[in-house]
């Protein structure tokens, strides 16, 4: 059967619920799940009810016949841990094992992740549940990978969390008059004497709200703990698998912007990442891509797993939209454009009850294949068979990095002033948007990455920057790079401290500038600016800035208020390379305009230039550079090809010229030879 190091096809499939059904319709499901060409699913997500009844008791009767099931129906099996909800029996007998909530409410039994992290009960508990699963199926041939818990997230302000925190503190500060230093407590006699005074920034300590603080370094260190603490709850059970089978692939499922948890550091602790996807209805197909590409990003440009997503529709959502017919198919094959090495989904069988019955499967109620999301998942499931493993392992030929940083969105988010609608993520995927509409491949990076190989980096609302990272940026830009930033950056170091002798703080000399002051505009006000004849609006912020050897580019300026004539862009020459600087917010067409003659600038290429609203995405492995082409429109579009190349899905049919992809379909052609030696997969 598939081994992890054999595994040299597209997985598809994902979530079965055995013990939500009747046993006898488990072969039926089977086999309707086998005609959809379905290789593998996911067990045991959230059996710990069904699996441990008491304290004392693991029953694995149900599961082992599930999994020879499976193993019949030649299906490969990624096997959770089950601990993403804890029994009923150890709430009410361990009441310390709940969660307490921002207000300060202690949860009774209910809802899933109502596990505070830091319990020690929960920690014990989840670890030899771990444990056992992995001694008892460590033999088992078809188990390809292991998921551990399921999309952790959530926050506790409970006793737990209160003393693990003041630990952790202790950890990473030392002294109590490193503490007060960097937190900067003499602000409002906030002086601490002794490490009990500590407690939690919550609406009975220093909130006001959820999102306003009174103590942002406090709010924010509190922030790094829970996702540090989370991390370590991973990592128990993480590493009670692998000492039982070492050669073990071991993940969770991430969610893509997720705000509770800085994947970046987590990534470092998985053997792979996976990603659950459920766009918004209002969310385009940049929106997805990026995600994608967040989680390429985490382990530098390695193969992903596409965990979940819903065949048909989500539950959710205040209006759950049915996704049109052709877009599951389309959001695959993005996933796989942009680095995902599976296809997988949430859930292959509706459960009958519970808040997910109304959330789309494979298998509907009515329980047969005769269904449009059943034959457009078989069609699929055929389509990816046929494709085999001719993509696997391939990575995305970036040249553009853009940098990411959750530290940042935290400090931003819960910063005071200068504007309500200041918004990290949305400011960055402006940038992001407006460059994958053009077809430029994009890598999502942190400050720890190296940029050598990148022509242009981006970051975006660069509010927060930490340690050396200026150095990192300094020696990019003074090698030949170009480097692009813009308003409202290098204001705090790392414990949201304001930095002194002048913003951007430790970039001032690589961008060659000095900003004064900072306006906020209020909600629809705008300034105004000109770049290449074409009047832009100036939105949210505005810097006002002084030149230190940058040029104004483009004689742009600000065109009204008192500070008329200040420059809106700058450019300047340091070392080798080039650092802009755009001091305000603008629009999308700002954005695709502005950074399309920067990339012109610096020699970088899209990978197609296509009509609005059909993508173009590539990844290149030893068998060649594999081109997607998505037309995300309801009408036909005519793509020009400036090289000749074979039609992948097409049985690698010749195509030049100009060819046709019809409304919500999608083409990969193959252009020429690869890597010479075979790219990685995900599970390598």
């Amino acid at each position: 059967m598939i081994e992890s190091e054999k595994v040299r096809h597209i997985l598809y499939g994902g979530d079965y619920n055995p013990e939500q059904w009747p046993e006898e319709s488990w072969s039926e499901d089977m086999q309707l799940l086998k005609e959809a060409g379905v290789n593998i699913v996911t067990l045991n997500v959230f059996s710990w009810a069904s699996i441990q009844p008491d304290e004392n008791t693991y029953d694995f009767d149900r599961l082992d016949r599930i999994m020879e099931l499976v193993q019949e129906n030649g299906m490969a099996v990624c096997m959770a841990t089950g601990t993403g909800a804890h029994p009923a029996w150890m709430a009410k007998k361990y009441p310390e094992i709940l969660r307490t909530e921002f207000g300060g409410q202690r949860r009774k039994f209910g809802g899933r992740h109502n596990s505070c992290p830091n319990s020690p009960v929960y920690r014990t508990f989840a670890k030899r549940l771990a444990e056992k699963l992995a001694g008892h199926y460590q033999d088992q041939d078809n188990i390809v990978s292991w998921h551990i818990s399921n999309e952790f997230g959530g926050e506790c302000y409970c006793e737990n969390c209160e003393r693990a925190f003041r630990q952790w503190l202790k950890e990473r500060y030392g002294t109590l008059d490193e503490l007060n230093r960097r937190w900067y407590t003499s602000f409002w006699g906030h002086t601490f004497y002794d490490w009990e005074e500590i407690v939690p920034p919550d609406t009975r300590s220093e909130h006001i709200d959820e999102k306003r603080t009174m103590f942002q370094g406090i709010t924010l260190d509190y922030k790094r703990f829970l996702s540090d603490s989370m991390l370590e709850a991973f990592r128990l059970e993480y590493e009670a698998v692998k000492a039982v089978i070492p050669d073990a692939r071991i993940t969770t499922n991430l969610m893509g912007f997720y705000p509770g948890l800085d994947y970046q550091k987590w990534a470092d602790h998985m053997d792979f990442v996976s990603v659950d996807s459920y766009p918004a209805n209002e969310d385009t197909y940049a929106d997805i891509a990026m995600a994608h590409d967040l989680m390429r990003g985490l382990k530098q440009g390695k193969p992903f797993a596409l965990m979940e997503q819903t065949p048909s529709v989500t539950n959710w959502l205040p209006y759950n939209a049915l996704k049109r017919p052709g877009v599951m198919r389309l959001w695959s094959h993005e996933a796989m454009a942009h680095g995902a090495d599976t296809v997988m989904f949430f859930q292959m069988k509706r459960s009958l009850g519970g808040c997910e019955k109304h959330h789309g499967a494979f298998i509907d109620h009515v329980g047969t294949g005769q269904t449009r999301v059943y034959r457009e998942a078989t069609a699929l499931g055929a389509e990816l068979s046929a494709l085999s493993g001719q993509t696997l392992g391939a990575r995305t030929p970036a040249k553009i990095g853009m940098l990411f940083d959750w530290d940042n969105w935290w400090a931003l988010t819960h910063s005071a002033g200068p504007s309500c609608e200041l918004d990290y993520v949305q400011e960055w995927k402006r940038c992001y948007r407006a460059l994958r509409e053009m077809n430029y491949e994009v890598d999502i990076v942190s400050s720890r990455d190296d940029f050598s190989g990148y022509r242009i980096l981006l970051a975006p609302v660069w509010y927060m920057v930490k340690g050396q990272d200026d150095e990192a940026v300094r020696r990019f830009v003074a090698e030949g790079g170009a480097f692009v930033t813009g308003f409202f950056s290098g204001i705090v170091q790392e414990n949201d401290l304001a930095v002194t002798g002048g913003y951007p703080g430790k970039l001032r000399d690589v961008l060659g500038i000095w900003v004064e002051e900072c306006d906020a505009l209020p909600h629809d006000a705008e300034n105004s600016f000109v770049y290449q004849g074409v009047r832009y609006p100036a939105r949210i912020l505005c810097d006002l800035l002084h030149t230190e050897g940058a040029v104004q580019m483009d004689d742009s300026g600000y065109e009204t208020d008192f500070y008329r004539g200040y420059p809106v862009l700058t450019k300047h020459s340091y070392g080798k390379g080039i650092a802009y600087y755009m001091a305000t917010s603008s629009s999308d067409d700002f954005y695709r305009k502005f950074l399309e003659d920067i990339c012109q600038e610096a020699g970088v290429q899209p990978v197609l230039r296509t009509p609005s609203g059909v993508e173009a995405a590539s990844r290149v492995n030893q068998n060649g550079s594999f081109i997607w082409l998505l037309n995300h429109t309801e009408e036909p579009q005519e793509v020009c090809l400036p090289w000749e190349g074979l039609d992948v899905l097409a049985g690698s049919a010749p195509v030049n010229g100009t060819i046709t992809i019809l409304p919500r379909d999608v083409r990969i052609l193959l252009r020429s030879a690869g890597y010479s030696q075979r790219s990685s997969g995900f599970l390598a």
